[in-house]
This record gives structure tokens, C-alpha cells and sequence, in this order.
């Protein structure tokens, strides 16, 4: 087993008396790239925020790059590249003019080369003079992860660093951060995106401030044992009909949604592209659910395998909220 670039046990966070994480233990591998997901509000930045030193941790314990969390933030700060949800240079300055300044808050002996070596890794030698201001998603998504890899860090904390962005520039990102990873540096990246998470060695859903799963994606969705029922138009499936028929197959899919979410056993109602997921654990609850649906000549259901997406929907529905509970 690898070494854990991050090993905390009980990580507790409040604010005003709220508890917004609750004791968390997370453990990522080094060398590893962990996927951090969960709903908005669930407590992601706040624990990336007290993983990198920047929050003081209301309780637990544990080390990062093998410092302590609690004694040692400063010392954690020069050793982690920590990319925030929202770019946080200087709009007024050039590429080069940015990467400058970071190194000199690190106070890198040799600075020109560090810069030089920032801008060719991330293929921005070409673009150096351009203000940052002036830059697309994609390219101040590079920057970003340049300023953050300029004093060769060994654990990259990546705050959803690709919304926003065109889906090739996440692509490249994402080869970006495995060949890191290759070279031994621990990932942890919260991000919204399903197919961004298969990309993760690991992956941790946090809601409420509360862990609700860990693991391989495979893992977890086995582990979810989740049953799942595919509901689509029969008009889809006859291509010759469908045109002729789009406005009646948008009414079945829609008005079937808010009943089965009502019904008892079933966890999630989703939809993907022009079928609908229906999930519960309790196979013969989501069946009983679909029998009055059963008789429609109009729908075909199906058995289906279940997937991240239908996984984490189902977790959060069954997770209770933590708005207003009491430190």
C-alpha cells in the first residue's frame, strides 16, 4: 500500500455555531487522484481550506505530507498548490507578470527559471505578454494550475477547476493531472462532473459535511446496491416515429416524474438524454412503483445498470440535512 499524502481522522469545522464539516476522515494515497464530490454547500472547500492550512480545524487530527495539520499550516502552505473555484490572479497583469509575482511570494531562489519552467509546462510561452484579464476559461484555467505548480509542490488541491470550460480544455486538464500524478504528486479535486469523477483513482462524496461514500467508482456503485428501472418513449426507439410524435413522448417522460419521486422505495428519478432512471435499493418497491406505468404502450421499461450519477442522487436524498444543527 502507498504512503497517504493525506491522512486526517474527526475533521470539524463550525460557523456560528453550525457544524458544516463533520467529522471527516479522509485518507488519499500518494501519488493518488481523489475525486471530492458532493452537493453545493456540503462542506468541500471548507475542508480543503483546513487541509492546505488556510482554516484552523475546530477538531481532529491528522497529518498532510506528513505535517501536522493542526501545528504545522504554515509549513503545509509552501508544500501544497491549492487552486480556488474561482480564478483568483491578477487580471491587470500579464501571464508572466503573474507567475513572477507568485514565485516571489515563495521566494524562489532562482525566479526567472522557475517561471520559464511554469510557462512551458503549461504551453504559455506563446501567450506570456498577454494580460490575464484578456484570457479565455481554458487559458486562465492553465495559468491558474501554472501559478499553482510553480514552486513544485507535492499535493495539488483543486477547488472544481474546470467549471466553466470548454470540454476540450477539460480534457486536457485532466491529461494534465495524471501525467502530475505519474511523476508522484497526490491530487485532490472536488468537481460536479460524472465523467471527470471515472477519471479519479478514488473518490469520496461527501453532503452535509458528512463522508456517504468512498472507494473506486465500481466500488461504490456496487456497494450502493442500488436497483435501477429505465423508463423511455417507445417513439424514441422507432426513429420514423419520433418527429412526428416528440411533443406526446415529452408528455409521458414529464408527467411520470413527479409521481415516482413521491412513491415509496424510490430514492432518485433522473433524467439521461431521453430516458428516465428510476432507483431504490428495495427492488420490489421500485417495481410496485412502476406497475401503474406498466400498462402504457406508450413507455418501455427496462432493467438498467446503475451508474455514479444515479448512485449520488440516490445518497443525497437519503442524507439528512445539517442546516441549523447545533456545534
Amino acid at each position: 500500500m502507498s504512503t497517504l499524502a493525506i491522512d486526517v481522522q474527526g475533521l470539524t469545522k463550525r460557523y456560528d455555531g453550525r457544524v458544516v464539516v463533520d467529522h471527516i476522515d479522509l485518507q488519499v494515497g500518494t501519488g493518488r487522484i481523489c475525486g471530492f464530490l458532493g452537493p453545493n454547500g456540503s462542506g468541500k472547500t471548507t475542508t480543503i481550506r483546513m487541509l492546505c492550512g488556510l482554516l484552523t480545524p475546530d477538531g481532529g487530527s491528522g497529518n498532510c505530507l506528513g505535517l501536522d495539520i493542526q501545528r504545522d499550516a504554515a509549513a503545509i502552505k509552501r508544500q501544497v498548490g491549492y487552486m480556488t473555484q474561482k480564478f483568483g490572479l491578477y487580471d491587470d497583469l500579464s501571464i508572466r507578470e503573474n507567475l513572477d509575482f507568485v514565485a516571489r511570494l515563495y521566494e524562489l531562489p532562482r525566479r526567472r527559471d522557475a517561471v520559464d519552467g511554469a510557462l512551458e509546462r503549461l504551453g504559455l510561452v506563446g501567450r506570456q505578454n498577454q494580460l490575464a484579464g484578456s484570457l479565455s476559461g481554458g487559458w486562465k484555467q492553465r495559468l491558474a494550475l501554472a501559478a499553482c505548480l510553480i514552486h513544485e509542490p507535492r499535493l495539488l488541491l483543486l477547488d472544481e477547476p474546470t467549471a466553466g470550460v470548454d470540454p476540450k480544455a477539460r480534457r486536457d486538464f485532466w491529461d494534465q493531472i495524471h501525467a502530475l500524478a505519474a511523476q508522484g504528486i497526490t491530487v485532490l479535486v472536488s468537481t460536479h462532473y460524472m465523467d471527470e469523477a471515472e477519471r479519479c483513482h478514488d473518490l469520496v462524496y461527501i453532503a452535509y459535511g458528512a463522508v456517504l461514500a468512498r472507494g473506486t467508482a465500481q466500488e461504490i456503485i456496487d456497494a450502493s446496491a442500488l436497483k435501477v428501472w429505465s423508463i423511455s418513449s417507445v417513439y424514441e426507439q422507432n426513429h420514423a416515429l419520433a418527429p412526428v410524435n416528440s411533443a406526446q413522448q415529452d408528455i409521458n417522460l414529464v408527467a411520470i416524474v413527479e409521481p415516482l419521486k413521491a412513491a415509496p422505495g424510490v430514492l432518485s428519478v433522473a433524467a439521461f438524454g431521453n430516458a428516465v432512471h428510476v432507483a431504490g435499493v428495495d427492488a420490489a418497491a421500485v417495481e410496485h412503483a412502476l406497475q401503474p406505468l406498466k400498462g402504457n404502450p406508450s413507455l418501455v421499461i427496462a432493467p438498467a445498470s446503475a451508474n455514479l450519477e444515479d448512485v449520488f442522487i440516490s445518497l443525497i436524498a437519503k442524507a439528512p440535512d445539517n442546516f441549523g444543527v447545533a456545534a
